[in-house]
């Protein structure tokens, strides 16, 4: 066969093929062009394809003048649908370059003006994709790897060509068909996909799809592109391409067309896949998807079979609650959705009925799969429903409130934490964490009430209160806890903190409503605070629930004396304080940096608010923490913490370094000079909510600064500086001052005196402060001083003490092995005896001797007694 192969000359084809002098030669030419064909109809050699492609050139412009060559060209563009030969393993590579334009020139040869030669080829690019090996394989070659051509096709740009070759074939349909063939198996490579983009072929697609087509296949091959564009290129692109009126007109036909006409599951399918499309459209604001009318289309559709109200629209349409039908009304569902984030629509969310559509399924379940729905496929439905109802109830307030949507919630969530025998399936995205429980009804029931009143409307809470919300709300918050203690999990957590939420927005600066709160609401918010802090690594969302906590606390409770002294009552101030000093020294991983510091602004924030209170200040002085910790230690601690976040310069003792800018954080010192209006704050205004220093000033206010326990030397110092903060910061805004003005003014004599005085106040108070430091300082040091002393006298005593019972043994053992050293101590002993006794005798009275006679011990005696009677 090798030498069959050699026997043909192209070169001397191509010749041929170029010789258009004699009319005689095109038998000849037709006679060559079939033993070519012969020839390599077992597949075509790397190494030849580049003078078949030339051939086939030739035959393409011979074809313009002779119909006759077209079956030629059409068996020679089917031999490129073989795989194709090479004698060596690096041919695949050293070819490339050719094989690539070789296949190149394929897409190129589609300006051929013959159906068959058109077909041929596309046919051509779809064998690419056929793994299948040759019957017969050429002696000494072996075909080419499966995924050469796909990678040569790719390389040369084929895609890109053959979707602009769509033009060409824009009124023949058969074509077309075949030319979006080839493309939807091009379409499944990422590379050939960018290339098609290039084409435009989005928008060219979408521009074909209400075309004429019995078969069906044209809108589902240019869905079938259209996904794989979505899928391997930007989606932004696409959606870009597709956003012309007349693409969304196109789309919208072909929907309408599905919808009313599409019986069989394959059309319903497709309208999905088109639904998909649509609702990708909608997210885009540049899509004139409300000129076109699609979007008042969507929106009927979503809702006609729950408001039951006639429209034009979807006359004569009736869903079978197929599965393929469930599906749409998610889609739809979940186009509503996309769309109240556009402005411009909300308007006809609003003419439609949506939010009564959507309130339809705010109620209990009755009866498993009433209404034509399973009751899997209905709860899915309900979820999903009042989880859109979540998005769009903000932007309809008088709608939401003029369907009583409030009340309708309230009673959904009372039988939520009803008794009614009821199991959720916990199938859908939405049921995650229902089955068997109504507890992902409540978690959505929830996020509705949280984002109507999110809005602080006063009608909307207003209208909720007036229902006993409030109440209610504790109700169910107090189910959820008790949930919590047997297991907890995320969707609990996120229950708990939208009900905290509620309730701070419901009550906030409203004193009758924290009243209502502060019967019930202290003794449930109390545990919440008291959570343990290993649980903020669980990544349940303890943290959120903790913040939402204390800012329900900070709501619901504050300014409402009943409701401070009830928690007054609980210790919430100690457990304020507890929490305060482990989230100072507490850093789980979730719990970062800025939450950590979020958290103290907080609950110092809290205590600030506390104090408003008499009663606050004496439960703060008498908190202890660990190893005997005060209050006041732990307030300077934090100070000293922040200051060193802050970067403020001071020396190891803690006393002031910079007299001039005695509190300014290394930021504030590296900013320049910058002029702002006078209703712009300065950035040493700024500084003051960015830190805690001021709550801890504040409080320390409160508190007092004399006579705290607890505090060290240390603390002492720092607490100078707490002490004049006010006065620090007083300066840092007089020295911005000066500094602006003299950016921009030269201040007159006297009012330069007054700014230079006003300077020298704040830095004689920064020498005051260190002088009050150093002095403390010395007065430790003169007392370590003393106590050393002390405590060097002390070791003195002992040391004499121990000389001298030493001494006294010596004397002992000497007395007790020298009796010559015995009889001199005794002697000593009876002498300081009688010297001891009084001088003076007793007249007429007896007298006894003490003295035991015989005694040769010079020690104390035993016990004698010696009875003498008296004359």
């Amino acid at each position: 066969q090798d030498t069959q192969l050699r026997s043909v000359d192209l070169n001397h084809v191509i010749k041929l093929l170029e010789d258009s002098d004699s009319v005689n030669l095109e038998k000849q030419q037709l006679k060559t062009l079939k033993k070519v064909v012969k020839h390599f109809e077992n597949g075509l050699p790397l190494k030849d394809l580049a003078q078949i492609i030339e051939i086939l050139n030739l035959c393409a412009e011979k074809m313009n003048e002779k119909e006759v060559f077209s079956e030629p060209l059409c068996e020679l563009i089917k031999l490129c649908g073989l795989p194709f030969q090479k004698k060596k393993s690096s041919d695949e590579v050293s070819y490339s370059m050719a094989v690539s334009k070789s296949i190149a020139q394929l897409g190129y040869l589609m300006r051929v003006p013959s159906s068959q030669v058109r077909i041929q080829i596309c046919k051509c690019i779809v064998s690419f994709y056929n793994t299948e090996l040759p019957r017969k394989l050429l002696s000494g070659y072996q075909p080419t790897s499966a995924n050469y051509k796909i990678q040569m096709a790719e390389l040369g740009g084929l895609a890109e060509t053959l979707v602009l070759s769509l033009a060409l074939v824009e009124n023949q349909l058969t074509e077309k068909l075949w030319v979006l063939k080839a493309l939807q198996h091009l379409s499944s490579s990422g590379v050939n996909c960018r290339l098609m983009m290039k084409a435009q072929a989005a928008s060219r697609l979408c521009l074909y799809l209400n075309g004429v087509d019995p078969s069906g296949q044209l809108v589902f091959r240019s869905s079938e592109i259209l996904w794989n564009l979505l899928e391997n290129t930007s989606k932004e692109e696409v959606i870009n391409q597709l956003s012309s009126l007349e693409c969304v007109h196109a789309l919208k036909e072909v929907f309408v067309d599905l919808l009313m006409h599409g019986f069989r599951h394959y059309d319903r399918q497709l309208r999905n896949d088109l639904l998909v499309f649509a609702t990708l459209l909608a997210e885009n604001p540049a899509a004139p998807m409300i000129e076109s009318g699609f979007t008042k289309l969507l929106i009927v559709l979503a809702t006609f079979t729950e408001v039951k109200i006639p429209n034009p629209l979807v006359k004569g349409l009736k869903l079978t609650y197929s599965y393929e039908d469930f599906e749409m009304k998610k889609l739809l569902f979940n186009v509503i959705g996309v769309l109240s984030k556009d402005p411009c629509a909300v308007p006809l969310l609003s003419e439609n009925d949506v939010v009564p559509a959507l309130l339809y399924y705010v109620k209990p379940n009755q009866k498993p799969g009433f209404h034509d729905w399973s009751a899997a496929q209905y709860e899915e439905l309900q979820l999903h429903a009042i989880a859109i109802l979540a998005s769009v109830a903000p932007f309809l307030v008088d709608k939401y409130l003029s369907c009583q949507a409030n009340t309708l919630l309230l009673v959904f969530l009372e039988w939520c934490i009803g008794q009614d025998p009821f199991f959720g399936q916990g199938n859908s995205f939405h049921g995650t964490g229902g089955r068997g429980n109504k507890l992902a009804q409540m978690r959505y029931s929830l996020r509705v009430l949280r984002s109507v009143v999110s809005l602080y409307d006063d009608a909307v809470n207003l209208n909720l209160c007036d229902q006993g919300a409030i109440s209610q709300l504790l109700d169910i918050l107090k189910y959820a806890a008790n949930k919590s203690k047997e297991k907890e999990d995320a969707i609990l957590l996120e229950i708990e903190a939208d009900i905290l939420f509620l309730l701070s927005a419901l009550c906030e600066d409203d004193l009758h409503r924290k009243e209502l709160f502060s019967y019930e609401g202290v003794d449930i918010l109390i545990p919440f605070i008291q959570m343990d802090p290993k649980k903020l690594y669980s990544g349940l969302g303890h943290n959120r629930l903790l913040f939402t906590a204390l800012d329900c606390l900070w709501s619901c409770v504050i300014g409402c004396y009943i409701a401070e002294d009830c928690f007054l009552e609980k210790q919430g101030i100690f457990l304020l304080l507890d929490l305060l000093a482990v989230v100072k020294t507490f850093f789980p991983f979730p719990f970062t940096k800025l939450k950590q510091k979020n958290l103290c602004n907080i609950i110092l924030g809290i205590l600030v608010e506390f104090c408003d209170n008499p009663k606050t200040t004496s439960h703060i002085s008498t908190w202890r923490g660990e190893k005997d910790q005060t209050a006041a230690n732990l307030l300077i601690e934090l100070w000293r913490q922040e200051e060193l976040e802050l970067g403020v310069k001071r020396d190891q003792y803690g006393r002031l370094v910079d007299l001039k800018r005695p509190i300014a954080s290394s930021f504030q010192k590296q900013q320049e000079v910058i002029p702002v209006p006078a209703n712009c704050p300065s950035f040493a205004i700024m500084e003051i909510s960015e830190n805690i220093r001021a709550k801890l000033y504040s409080l320390f206010c409160k508190l007092g600064f004399e006579n705290l326990p607890g505090l060290s030397t240390k603390d002492f110092v720092t607490l100078a500086i707490i002490r004049h903060y006010i006065d620090f910061k007083v300066g840092e805004v007089w020295s911005e001052l000066c500094a602006e003005l003299k950016e921009e003014f030269r201040p007159v004599e006297w009012d330069e005196e007054a700014l230079k005085f006003i300077s020298e106040v704040s830095e004689d108070t920064g020498r005051m402060v260190a002088a009050l430091q150093t002095e403390l300082l010395e007065s430790q040091h003169h007392q370590e001083i003393q106590e050393e002393e002390k405590a060097y006298t002390k070791i003195q005593a002992i040391h004499k003490q121990r000389e001298m019972v030493n001494k006294s043994w010596e004397n002992f053992l000497t007395r007790t092995s020298n009796y010559e050293a015995l009889k001199k101590a005794k002697r000593l002993q009876e002498k300081s005896i009688e010297a001891s006794r009084c001088k003076s005798k007793t007249q007429n009275g007896a007298v006894h001797s003490t003295d035991i006679k015989g005694l040769g011990t010079t020690i104390g005696s035993g016990r004698l007694v010696t009875v003498e009677s008296t004359p």
